[in-house]
């Protein structure tokens, strides 16, 4: 088993100059292909069940699988529930075996954000659990506007709420499916000057290669999480499955077609951030 928890592949990350991938994963096509893609790059790795996923898969179900994944390979593998948006929600994922819980609560105003986020903090380490916590609300490609993470709340954030990693709104954007763009650097360096924790980049597809490498090994942030990028490659591969032969119909051999591109990709992103060699 090797099984995780954040804050023991974070650490590592902060100390040793690289960044964990967190993985975001809608089924088991995908999250074996991200598992045994760490494998193959002997790096740590985080397979996260988002809001989407969980919609789809129950929660029990996607703990025992991940679980299964982390157990088949021999890399550290952090099951990891991303944006819980209640106290149950992480408190469902603990139960179900996840190892790290994610509650967001960048929407509510900083006080309520603190307290809230401290509360699911102790809950998760009276279970030997990790929790990330967010401070300033990323936004969406085509959606909602990100408001920017303010460096001052931030270290009153980690400071007050005690999280294992903190998710920072720098210019990332959820669901962007171009490298356009890229993050505002010098609110990380004012971040970073006032915290110790473990910084998270979500909404990573967006961020350029050559950015994202840069801060995964040059900077407090350890973890970009990746998905569109990969739901990308995912779709593409299984278009082309389906379009080779328009008389297949055998769902099992079309998406034994995916794992091989998905896998690619998902070793890409790993490398990009410096990860592998590293478990």
């Amino acid at each position: 088993m090797t099984l995780a928890t954040l804050s023991e592949v974070l650490q590592p990350a902060l100390r040793g100059g690289y960044a964990v991938a967190g993985l975001v994963c809608l089924g088991w096509e995908d999250a074996r292909a991200y598992a045994l893609a760490a494998e193959a790059e002997r790096a740590p790795v985080i397979l996260q069940a988002g809001p989407s996923c969980r919609a789809h898969t129950p929660l029990p179900v996607l703990g025992a699988m991940f679980r299964h994944l982390a157990d088949s390979v021999s890399v550290p593998v952090v099951v990891h529930l991303d944006h819980g948006y209640t106290v149950d929600d992480c408190h469902d994922a603990i139960r179900a075996g996840f190892s790290s819980v994610m509650f967001d609560g960048s929407r509510k105003p900083l006080a309520e954000n603190i307290a809230e986020t401290a509360a699911i903090v102790d809950l998760a380490h009276n279970a030997g659990v990790s929790c990330e916590g967010e401070i300033g609300f990323v936004g969406y490609s085509g959606g909602e506007a990100s408001a920017g993470t303010d460096p001052g709340e931030a270290a009153r954030f980690a400071r007050e709420t005690g999280v294992d990693a903190m998710a920072i709104s720098v210019g990332n954007v959820h669901l962007q499916q171009d490298h356009e763009g890229g993050l505002d650097e010098p609110r990380i360096r004012a971040i970073e000057a006032v915290t110790h924790v473990p910084l998270v980049i979500h909404g990573g597809s967006g961020v350029p290669l050559a950015q994202r490498t840069a801060l995964a090994t040059g900077s407090a942030i350890c973890k970009f999480n990746i998905g569109t990028e990969l739901r990308m490659a995912f779709g593409a591969a299984l278009r082309a499955a389906v379009n080779t032969d328009p008389a297949r119909f055998d769902r099992v051999q079309i998406l034994k077609e995916t794992h091989d591109p998905v896998m690619e990709a998902a070793r890409a992103a790993i490398r990009a951030v410096g990860a592998s060699g590293k478990a």
